[in-house]
């Protein structure tokens, strides 16, 4: 990490990628603001985002998808507000049906890269998206068609930095052939290490960066919740996943010790303990690490910040790493749009 600032009050910085950005070692994911855990207060949640801003952070993270674009359109205030100051990234690829809110697809052609771009810069109030990423991947579409139009709009100047989400290493590298990628967007944390069985190594094999969603386990490794269909409200999409709910959350919840004996230790809480395990990561394989916990309250991302100080001992580091293999039930009901349904 460069430019270690805690006296400062804000977080350090990191190169996003050989030829990426300059950005806060911890970003913002955007999508809880506008959608899947339950009704937000928009006050709060720009209050939030100025919050991030003053702690150092600096990459703020959308998709077309959260809230069929409406995340994207309550993001455009702020980004006209700090153009300069933030690095803005937001994705195109899956597919929604008004009158199907479960259903999920995927298009990658050409022209749909197209279209989607036109209407994320619409809503987002802007000319140019500083990282553009594919979502999820559809392997009917050659890289040669789907990276090769995101390159196109780099050319134009729509879009600075190409990423990819949940994608395999060998799909990295593909990819990275048509066009330089930046960064790879999949999720990581204590409970899953899945993008570790090939994507790490082609990102550190590539120059690219790591940037990791729902670092927290969606909530769960803060002990913020122990059990989804008892706690939380309906609607919110953590109570379809398997591993938040009934048995598989009750062995879950065991899980926690660990962690919450380094929390004591630091004097932190679980979450920070979480996301400092996951900055290390940086040291362990040798490649930026920029994780974007979510959240809508101010309190909340100052205390995420502060975890980029926390360094844990090899101690520590051995009890949190043994955490993932013993965690019971998948991420998510169906898998087939992960990384690991092509691993």
């Amino acid at each position: 990490m460069a430019g270690e600032s805690r006296n400062s009050g804000k977080i350090s910085t990191v190169q996003l990628g050989a030829d990426g950005p300059v950005v806060g070692v911890q970003g913002l994911g955007c999508m809880g603001i506008s959608e899947f855990y339950g009704d937000t207060d928009e006050a709060a949640a720009r209050e939030t985002l100025e919050a991030a801003l003053e702690c150092g952070v600096t990459l703020f993270d959308s998709a077309d998808i959260y809230g069929s674009g409406a995340n994207e359109e309550f993001l455009a205030p702020f980004v006209r507000a700090h153009r300069d100051e933030i690095t803005l990234a937001t994705k195109f690829g899956i597919v929604r049906k008004a009158e199907d809110p479960a259903y999920r697809g995927v298009r990658n052609d050409r022209a749909y890269v197209r279209q989607a771009v036109e209407a994320s810069l619409k809503r987002l109030g802007t000319d140019v998206i500083d990282l553009y990423y594919m979502h999820r991947y559809d392997p009917h579409v050659p890289f040669s068609e789907s990276v090769g139009a995101m390159a196109e709009l780099v050319a134009e100047g729509k879009v600075r930095y190409l990423g990819l989400s949940e994608v395999t290493g060998a799909e990295v590298r593909e990819a990275h052939a048509v066009h330089p990628i930046t960064a790879v967007q999949s999720e990581w944390s204590l409970f899953s290490r899945d993008v570790e069985i090939s994507a790490v190594g082609a990102a550190v094999e590539l120059g690219a960066a790591l940037v990791p969603y729902s670092p927290l386990g969606r909530g769960f490794l803060t002990g913020a919740f122990l059990d989804a269909t008892a706690e939380l409200t309906e609607g919110d999409f953590r109570r379809t996943q398997p591993r938040f709910s009934g048995e598989n959350a009750r062995r879950n919840a065991d899980l926690l010790d660990p962690i919450r004996t380094a929390a004591k230790a630091h004097d932190a809480t679980l979450g920070q303990i979480a996301l400092a395990w996951l900055h290390q990561r940086a040291d362990v394989h040798g490649l930026p690490v920029v994780p974007i916990p979510g959240t809508r309250k101010a309190s909340r991302v100052r205390e995420n910040a502060a975890a980029s100080w926390i360094t844990l001992d090899e101690t520590e580091l051995e009890w949190l790493d043994a955490i993932a293999d013993q965690v019971a039930g998948p991420r998510y009901p169906n898998m087939s749009m992960t990384s690991m349904a092509r691993e």
